[in-house]
């Protein structure tokens, strides 16, 4: 009969298999204590090797951390000219008030105005004479907001023909938006103001300077300069993107002042985007009376800064008489008479207007004036260009001359070693700093300089005697069209299959090049100025062998030497018309 297990026996046999499982798991124990001990002293030899070959290496373990790099390229190995932190020669940089326009501006759409947005600047201001499609920011010379040549240089704009290629940019730009300079006469209105120990009991559209202050800064770009710059470089990607071969490194060039090399910086963001030094080298040549640099010919031009060429200046100010006569008396009637308000007085408070406009958004100061004293106030900018920079000035030519130079130079492909003029032959004559290979270039460069370096060219299109007396109506010298913030001249280098005809039709013929000449995105028709590009061109392009063939002439036309350096007598405004001395 089969055994009976009873409990004892059941409870033997349950005992014997969790012994067996008990040392099952005692011996994986020990073999992952094994392991580990042994991946320990692994790792142990591991790093006392390191330990032993950074001491005979003789490295310090701080060296296992980064350093800090510092902010700044000024390092030895990088020339002084394509440093650009920090910056030398980078002239007064004081900050404004920052302006507040959410809660500042006063300008009301209720309840029959429609509204208008401002973008960013309040320019929706009520002014006295003012058409439906006029402004007034349109109308202030240099200190005008960028905006197209609204009406052109007296040809129409076409397409490229068909088989045209473009193949070459030489870009010339001026800064944006700007703070005034040190000294200017906004500044000493302002100091007239704050330490005029009266009241000045301002009643009426001048009630506000009870309370006002200048609070201005010097010379650095403003938030809408900023913004004119990027809009450049973006506009200028879309319109000449496949020139820049994406495999090199292209060589901008800009100045040492603070707006200038910011300017480079904010138009190459818009080129190329937030890593536009992997594209491109900024060359920052020293801007500082004495050196050479043909983006600031005055600088080595003292005739430019002297009596000599004062001409313009004079000129603005028998004008400013004349036009604000009226505006003075009507600020004398609204102020203490012991304040003294005076056609200076007036002058600086119309000039106040884009200055604040440009730094806080709106200001107070425009609404002051009719709309016929602004048409005013840009022709006093135009007497004060044409005299002091332009065809009635006796340093005119020279003081662009430098420029021309080296757009030429690029056209034929060479450097300068010596040039007569304000170049800066060490970086000229090295094609490290002064490429030839490049199909689209980047310059930056002021409003007074272009303005000089197109005399130079010998755009006699501008050379029309502008009178101090009276506003002779349209003129082609209008400083708001050629020179607002942000302004560029594009020279363009265009292939065609065939020889263009004046009426741009192909004719017979080899492959033909040609230069065209585009400043603030309108046409400058060559033809006008120089008779051998021909005056019937409906494009204004000319032929590039007869453009340099003229230019050849440009140097000696300039007078340099004479013109900067000479001894020669001051002439009153109207007795120079070719941009050199008349004697």
């Amino acid at each position: 009969m089969p055994q009976y297990k009873g409990r004892s026996s059941f409870q033997s046999s349950k005992y014997l298999g969790s012994s067996r499982s008990h040392h099952t798991e005692r011996l994986r124990k020990i073999a992952l204590f094994l392991v580990i001990c042994a991946f320990l002293y692994a790792s142990y030899i591991m790093l006392l090797d390191q330990i032993l070959l950074l001491s005979l290496t003789g490295v310090t373990a701080s060296a296992l951390l980064p350093e800090k790099q510092p902010c700044s390229s000024s390092t030895n190995d990088v020339p002084q000219y394509f440093q650009t932190t920090p910056e030398l020669w980078a002239g007064p940089t004081a900050t404004g008030r920052a302006p507040f326009l959410a809660q500042t501006n006063p300008v009301s759409f209720a309840p029959t105005v429609t509204f208008v947005p401002n973008t960013p600047l309040e320019t929706a201001q009520p002014i006295v004479g003012q058409g439906q499609n006029d402004s007034i920011f349109h109308l202030m010379g240099h200190l005008t907001p960028y905006v197209p040549n609204p009406s052109g240089f007296g040809v129409a704009e076409y397409p490229l023909p068909p088989g045209a290629k473009i193949a070459q940019l030489q870009m010339l730009s001026r800064h944006g938006a700007r703070y005034p300079t040190s000294g200017s006469n906004v500044a000493t209105f302002g100091e007239k103001v704050a330490n005029y120990t009266g009241k000045i009991d301002a009643t009426g559209a001048l009630s506000f300077l009870n309370d006002w202050k200048y609070e201005l800064g010097h010379e650095i770009l403003v938030p809408r300069g900023r913004q004119e710059l990027y809009d450049s470089g973006i506009l200028h990607y879309y319109q000449y993107a496949q020139l820049y071969n994406p495999h090199s490194k292209i060589i901008a060039r800009t100045t040492t002042q603070d707006r200038m090399l910011k300017s480079a910086e904010y138009f190459m963001a818009g080129f190329f985007g937030l890593e536009w030094t992997n594209n491109v080298t900024i060359e920052v040549i020293i801007e500082s009376t004495g050196f050479n640099n043909s983006l600031a010919g005055y600088d080595n031009c003292p005739n430019a800064n002297n009596y000599r060429s004062a001409g313009g200046n004079n000129a603005t100010n028998q004008w400013v008489a004349t036009y604000l006569q009226n505006a003075t008396a009507r600020f004398q009637s609204m102020v203490s008479p012991e304040f003294n308000w005076t056609v200076v007085d007036t002058y600086a408070a119309q000039t106040m207007c884009p200055y604040e406009t440009v730094a806080y958004g709106y200001s107070a100061f425009c609404n002051l004036f009719t709309y016929e004293e602004w048409a005013g106030f840009e022709y006093a900018i135009d007497l004060y260009f044409a005299g002091g920079n332009s065809f009635a000035s006796p340093t005119g030519r020279a003081v662009g001359i430098g420029y021309v130079q080296e757009v030429v130079a690029r056209l034929q492909n060479h450097t300068l070693g010596y040039s007569g003029s304000q170049i800066n032959t060490t970086l000229d004559n090295n094609i490290a700093t002064f490429p030839l290979n490049q199909s689209i270039y980047f310059d930056f460069s002021h409003d007074t300089n272009i303005m000089s370096i197109l005399t130079a060219f010998g755009f006699t299109q501008f050379a029309e005697a502008l009178p101090a007396t009276h506003h002779p109506g349209p003129h082609n010298l209008t400083v708001s069209h050629m020179e607002p913030f942000g302004a560029r001249l594009d020279i363009e280098i265009i292939k065609t299959p065939k020889p263009l005809a004046a009426d741009r039709t192909y004719v017979d013929g080899k492959e033909t090049t040609y230069v065209h000449f585009i400043l603030n995105q309108r046409t400058l028709p060559l033809g006008f100025s120089f008779p051998e590009c021909g005056a019937d061109r409906l494009d204004g392009w000319c032929d590039l062998d007869t453009f340099l063939d003229v230019q050849s002439k440009s140097t000696k036309d300039a007078q340099y030497e004479y013109a900067c350096f000479g001894d020669y007598p001051a002439e009153p405004y109207g007795s120079v018309t070719n941009g050199v001395p008349s004697s």
